[in-house]
């Protein structure tokens, strides 16, 4: 079954999986690095909304090797989940990681997005 997969698999879905990969390690990292930064950066909602984005990237992952009918949905709502995310990262534009974990959520959202055109 996973040899027929892989066959099957196209480089957008292998690209989409490997943003997702990139992005859940980013926001699990900047997790990390939040708590041993404390102050702003240890944000409540900030902290859940990347935990969400690191758990929805691997769900994604998850459907798209599974091969599963629901992956173009788990896709569109993984995009949107890391745009959000992007979206609270920016705010600290003066830190580094932070920047990095916007652009690592951005590139997620945007190859997410181009798997829902996919046929299931």
């Amino acid at each position: 079954m996973m040899m027929m997969m892989t066959e099957t698999m196209t480089t957008e879905m292998q690209n989409c999986m490997n943003a997702c990969m990139e992005c859940h390690k980013m926001c699990l990292e900047t997790m990390t690095y939040c708590m041993s930064q404390g102050g702003k950066q240890m944000n409540k909602s900030m902290m859940s909304m990347m935990r969400d984005c690191s758990e929805m990237c691997m769900m994604c992952m998850n459907m798209m090797m599974g091969g599963s009918e629901f992956m173009g949905r788990t896709c569109m709502l993984c995009a949107e989940m890391c745009d959000r995310c992007a979206a609270a990262c920016e705010q600290m534009r003066e830190d580094q990681k932070m920047m990095e974990c916007a652009a690592a959520c951005r590139r997620c959202a945007e190859t997410c997005r181009s798997m829902q055109m996919m046929p299931a």
